[in-house]
């Protein structure tokens, strides 16, 4: 943030007694429609260093902003209240104001009579105005003790790091290349792509998926701004903003690159992906990348488009015979004693694109998933209808690899559930999913029946109402109602028990497949993500943005950024979309070359410090350690640009030997005297 005007030092003899402006907006009705604005307004004026009080019908407009800057000059304030909404939304506006005024911008306040107040007491006019004349009171208390502060500057490291490979990170990953920042691009997985590459078709165009993902892929593999590192976790995180120090866990691999075998002298070495050592290779695994439904061998590739090319070993699974070494031949490619390698990188933003997982739908056991064989869920449909999926695209049953002629599709499968098992949230792209998978069973085969049990169909994107016409009109059955029970017939086939809230009557249909669409959930690595990296979550465990509306990439994290589903489900649109607003919000700061962090640190008192470190353990940013002071003696010292101001050592602190800069004792204990004592000290 620029602060422009005078500094509070440069202001025409500024007097040394407190003089605060009071400014009351009425947002409209949100607050002059619940309490009573002139009362709060002339209230403010009885009391003690208030010279101006105001009010207007919206603070945050120009004429707003005016008021505040032409009271200062006017009446040589020292000291800016604003009672209006909540400081998340429209603080740094008022600051801004403050400093074009020519007064310090840390010497403004800001009382939240709207969400505190007249949003509570919607039906009370009272009793919200007592209470905005309250929050006026202590924050008046708090104005009249505020001290000059200044940002820091911190330098900018001219490097971006993405966490998560799925088409959200590419994209991210891809446009930060493009925009000359490099940038490290970090994937668990032995191959980029995530989840889109595993489906077959998108909605609701019917594109391939891989034939729009595969050159992504390829393009961000080659790219040279783009680090690529897959089979690789974040481990530990130092730093702030503009110079996090991140270490990575490269896992091994058991395969040489090009790139590494040359490193090692040998000349036109490395994998090629040529799948010699695959085929001699004597260990059969099942497949997880197919859901278990095909095996694979303990030396494999995902699938035939995988980027980087390179084959990975499946060290839990290999017995380590030398087979695949034989065959790699001359390439020398196979290092069976290859281990695990750390490394820290130095990067100034990072973007956290960690993706979802499928809900357990096991626990609800009255569907039967892994108790019947003809019970599969959305994913594992996907890789059956898939032409490079196990049964190349032939859709058969599990049980018996015969064809269905009928299968059952079960929305809202542990979504929108409030039993406590599921999720309470809708997953979003569920129901576009479904009718996809309908189209599908009766385009593919001709004479299958489809039926569609579901609550709410939400088509709420571009085409997508049409396409749900479209597939009324190709005969996909839809029934409303939950499904209550799914029993396995001695044939093998299901018997569907539902409700149709539409008829008023119970259901039963029996089908030869039933496929669950499945709730999504957050990955088990997003939340140690989320933890090395500060980042809160919402109720549901989704990465929490800043601001819902204002800020959806950002997070409360200084220098961190979100895109795609792990800040919460999305489509593959709104995924793509929210990776290029993240890729853009990254890069401001890095280009930008410093940025300016807040003056709310922790500072130490050290003539009072007695070097316990009791508080080192304490703060959750480590942004605490301990030293030796010029005097021989130990003490605590703060890193401020680590420091988030949360207070929490100040509070641990038995000697009281730590003050919060902008949160002082004497500045809190001020407002708790203005609460209890109305102000009289």
């Amino acid at each position: 943030m620029v602060y422009s005007g005078k500094k509070a030092s440069e202001s025409s003899e500024p007097p040394v007694e407190p003089r605060i402006g009071v400014f009351i907006c009425h947002c409209g009705t949100n607050i002059a429609g619940s309490l009573d604005v002139i009362a709060v307004k002339e209230y403010a004026l009885t009391l003690p260093h208030v010279v101006v009080s105001e009010n207007y019908a919206y603070m945050c407009s120009t004429p707003g902003q005016n008021m505040i800057h032409d009271a200062i000059e006017k009446d040589h304030l020292t000291g800016i209240v604003v009672a209006a909404c909540t400081p998340r939304l429209h603080e740094p506006t008022f600051r801004t104001a403050t400093a074009n005024g020519g007064l310090n911008p840390f010497r403004f306040e800001m009382a939240n009579i709207r969400d505190q107040g007249s949003w509570v007491h919607m039906h009370d006019w009272d009793g919200g105005t007592e209470k905005a004349k309250d929050a006026v009171r202590i924050a008046v208390a708090k104005a009249t003790m505020l001290e000059d502060l200044y940002p820091m500057a911190v330098p900018v490291e001219h490097r971006a790091m993405v966490v998560g490979a799925g088409v959200a990170g590419i994209q991210t990953s891809m446009d930060l290349a493009k925009a000359g920042i490099e940038t490290y691009l970090i994937e668990k997985e032995p191959t980029i792509g995530g989840r889109m590459s595993q489906l077959d078709k998108t909605f609701p165009t019917l594109d391939c998926s891989q034939c729009i993902l595969s050159p992504k892929m390829a393009e961000a593999g080659r790219m040279p701004g783009i680090r690529l590192f897959t089979l690789a976790e974040v481990e530990a995180v130092e730093g702030y903003i503009g110079n996090f120090d991140v270490t990575i866990r490269r896992h091994a691999r058991g395969v040489l690159t090009p790139d590494e075998a040359a490193a090692k002298g040998i000349v036109g070495g490395g994998c090629t992906g040529c799948g010699d050592c695959s085929q001699v290779c004597p260990v059969v695994r099942p497949n997880t990348w197919e859901f278990g439904m095909a095996p694979r061998k303990a030396i494999y590739i995902q699938h035939a488009q995988v980027v980087p090319l390179i084959y990975t070993i499946d060290f839990d699974a290999c017995v380590k015979c030398g087979l695949c070494e034989t065959a790699c031949g001359t390439k020398k490619a196979i290092d069976l004693n290859m281990e695990d390698e750390l490394f820290t990188v130095k990067v100034g933003t990072v973007i956290l694109a960690t993706g979802y997982e499928t809900f357990p739908i096991e626990e609800k056991s009255e569907w039967g998933y892994k108790l019947y064989d003809n019970v599969i869920s959305s994913l594992e449909f996907e890789r059956l209808i898939c032409a490079s999926g196990p049964t190349i695209g032939h859709l058969v049953r599990p049980s018996d690899g015969e064809t269905p002629m009928s299968v059952g599709f079960v929305l809202c499968a542990g979504s929108r559930d409030n039993t406590g098992i599921g999720k309470p949230y809708c997953s979003r792209f569920c129901c576009m999913y479904s009718l996809k998978h309908a189209h599908q069973v009766i385009e593919k085969i001709p004479g299958c029946k489809a039926y569609i049990f579901y609550m709410d169909i939400r088509s709420f994107g571009k085409a997508y109402e049409e396409f749900y016409y479209r597939i009324q009109h190709e005969g996909a059955k839809f029934i409303r109602g939950r499904v209550a029970q799914i029993q396995e017939l001695p044939n093998k086939n299901l018997l569907v028990i539902a409700e149709d809230t539409l008829l008023g009557m119970p259901v039963e249909i029996e089908v030869d497949l039933v496929v669950l669409a499945a709730a999504v959930q957050p990955t088990a690595e997003t939340e140690v993500v989320r933890r090395l990296f500060g980042v809160s979550c919402s109720a549901d465990k989704w990465l929490l943005e800043a601001h819902p509306k204002l800020d959806p990439c950002g997070t409360t994290t200084a220098g961190v950024y979100l895109a795609g589903v792990c800040q919460g489900p999305k489509d593959i649109p709104d995924t793509v979309a929210q990776a290029e607003g993240a890729a853009s919000a990254a890069s401001i700061p890095i280009h930008s070359g410093q940025v300016e962090l807040e003056p709310y640190y922790a500072q130490c008192v050290e003539k009072l410090c007695a070097g316990c470190g009791m508080c080192v353990g304490q703060c959750p940013y480590s942004a605490l350690s301990m030293i030796v002071a010029d005097d021989g003696r130990t003490v605590m010292t703060v890193t401020a640009a680590k420091c988030k101001g949360c207070g929490t050592c100040g509070g641990f602190c038995p000697g009281g030997a730590i003050r919060m800069q902008h949160f002082t004792s004497p500045q809190i204990l001020a407002q708790i005297d203005a609460f209890f004592l109305g102000g009289e000290q």
